[in-house]
């Protein structure tokens, strides 16, 4: 008898496709629960959440959420998103032609010897340095999450101390619905 001593594939080692996803709510005390529920109903993690107050009405607000997971299951919890009575509206942007951008604000140990280089990468990636000190710098950047990622990546050996990112934000190219 033979043992295959080969590593088996876990589902888990598959990574799943992002989803992007608008959800324009009613502002509403308690719309933020009843929404994430939905999500967490079905073992989703939601990977990041933006929240903006309506631009034309102040009484609604709008939400932009990535989770990964299986385009069915994903289909589902859109359609029990737009059940919930303070849900006006949610579509998966998936695919879809949008901008996306998102900003992180990374603050980094100041090193007198490092802060060349440090600033030339940052200049790179049109970075901004909005505080300044003897000890360390915050720079700030803006742009799709592989930027940011690969930024952040590159800042890592100089002693990256403190991350803030603003989660993905998002719109709809033309005149689609966002």
């Amino acid at each position: 008898m033979s043992t295959n001593t080969a590593l088996a594939i876990t589902p888990h080692a598959v990574e799943l496709p992002l989803h992007t996803i608008s959800v324009l709510v009613r502002n509403q005390p308690g719309v933020l629960v009843r929404v994430s529920l939905v999500f967490a109903r079905r073992g989703y993690n939601i990977e990041s959440l933006v929240v903006c107050p309506g631009l034309l009405d102040s009484n609604f607000s709008r939400m932009t959420i990535t989770c990964r997971g299986d385009a069915e299951t994903l289909e589902q919890i859109i359609k029990q998103l737009t059940k919930l009575i303070d849900v006006v509206q949610a579509v998966d942007h998936t695919g879809q032609s949008v901008v996306e951008t998102e900003i992180a604000l990374v603050k980094i140990k100041g090193e007198l010897s490092a802060r060349t280089e440090v600033l030339q990468i940052a200049e790179h990636y049109k970075a901004q340095v909005k505080d300044y000190r003897a000890d360390s710098l915050i720079l700030s950047v803006a742009g799709p999450t592989e930027k940011l990622d690969n930024f952040i990546e590159l800042l890592r050996p100089f002693g990256a101390v403190d991350l803030v990112r603003s989660g993905k934000l998002l719109m709809a190219r033309g005149l689609d619905v966002t």
